[in-house]
């Protein structure tokens, strides 16, 4: 142990930790891990009816989970010392995370595989694979799987059209500042209040603005969301409305922070302005352009509240997304248990399809940025 100043400064090294120190340090650790694992596998073999011993509900472990984590960090500095403190900057953040993460979807995962119906009172009981065989053959389901894949290839167009837009907005145009902020304004509202102004009102059938004028270029009976191909394509412009200024400003962002000299010297060479764009522009766009894509796709893959608003789902679950229906699962059939399910198989596709196109995105962006 060494002082500076006095008692101002303390520094344990762990060559001076005593063989008696560790010993209680360890014990105190495995005491309180072993109350934790005890706990938790009795209240798992009690819900499962495998014993008549357990708690009335998941508390105890909760606190068991809590006094471990305590006694961990602890026993960090009575153990290790200096390494101790140093590892307090962290753990403590990652046992927060596990708590608040981890065990959340060790739940979900407990509920998935049970039937659960909160209008049904003989409450929830294990039903192993069941939910499993409905998921698979619900058509419902996979009509929403493919509405997403569809939502999601509407990002192209989201894209280009923000592109365009921020390649407008970089020129020296007259009152850029207010038109900058003008293509804004759409992604100030919230989804909900686009939902109700603009589907709910502006394309209403009868009254509507947009719907008269869709009458007075000749559709007699103009129906926005009565047709499935109609209605798709209305939930894509309203939600891309919502969120085409979000690209926007990300890629105008990336455009104004180009090298000029780069730009410059492809001028001088007496490239064209399409040349510029496709041979320098466009590559150099590519990170930032990656991410905004990213972004969006994350943004698209929770589209539910202007489905929920408008549509419900409608016609016949033609517009449904995955969360819409999950959330219709929960609120119309009070489904907790298959529910559930849904949404941790739905999380597992985001997190497997976000991986891969992460990597490809990657190898695109070498090839084309090493061209440079």
């Amino acid at each position: 142990m060494s002082t500076v100043e006095g008692d101002l400064l303390h520094t344990v090294e762990a060559g001076s930790i005593s063989a008696s120190r560790r010993f209680w340090g360890r014990s105190a650790l495995w005491l309180s891990a072993i109350w934790f694992i005890t706990s938790f596998a009795l209240q798992g073999a009690h819900e499962l009816a495998w014993t008549d011993w357990g708690f009335s509900n998941w508390r105890p472990v909760l606190y068991a989970y809590f006094l471990w984590a305590v006694i961990l960090c602890i026993t960090r500095v009575v153990i290790h010392g200096e390494a101790g403190k140093k590892a307090l900057f962290v753990l403590p953040a990652a046992l927060f995370v596990v708590s608040m993460v981890v065990f959340p979807l060790l739940f979900a995962l407990w509920i998935g595989f049970s039937d659960w119906n909160l209008a049904s009172s003989t409450g929830r009981r294990f039903n192993g694979l069941d939910n499993v065989r409905r998921m698979i053959a619900d058509p419902f389901y996979a009509n929403a799987l493919f509405n997403m894949i569809l939502y999601c290839l509407a990002i192209v167009v989201e894209y280009a059209i923000a592109f365009g837009l921020a390649l407008l907005l970089n020129q020296e145009i007259l009152a850029r500042k207010f038109w900058r902020v003008t293509f804004l304004v759409p992604l100030m509202l919230s989804p909900v209040a686009v939902s109700w102004m603009v589907g709910k009102s502006m394309m209403e059938t009868r009254f509507g603005p947009v719907a008269r004028f869709a009458r007075w270029l000749g559709w007699e009976n103009p129906s926005f969301f009565g047709d499935p191909l109609t209605a798709r394509l209305s939930i894509m412009i309203m939600d891309a409305w919502t969120f085409i200024p979000f690209m926007m400003i990300m890629l105008l962002a990336g455009l104004q922070a180009l090298p000029k000299e780069v730009l410059e010297a492809a001028e001088v060479d007496g490239a064209t302005k399409w040349q510029r764009f496709w041979q320098v522009i466009f590559p150099l766009m590519l990170p930032v352009s990656v991410t905004a894509v990213m972004i969006r796709i994350i943004f698209k893959l929770k589209l539910a509240d202007i489905i929920i608003t408008v549509t419900s789902g409608g016609p016949g679950g033609a517009t449904d997304s995955v969360t819409s229906f999950i959330y219709r699962e929960y609120r119309d059939r009070s489904n907790v248990g298959y529910g559930t399910l849904l949404a941790l198989v739905y999380l597992v596709i985001i997190v497997l399809g976000m991986t891969a196109l992460m990597k490809i995105s990657d190898r695109i962006v070498k090839r084309m940025t090493g061209r440079l």
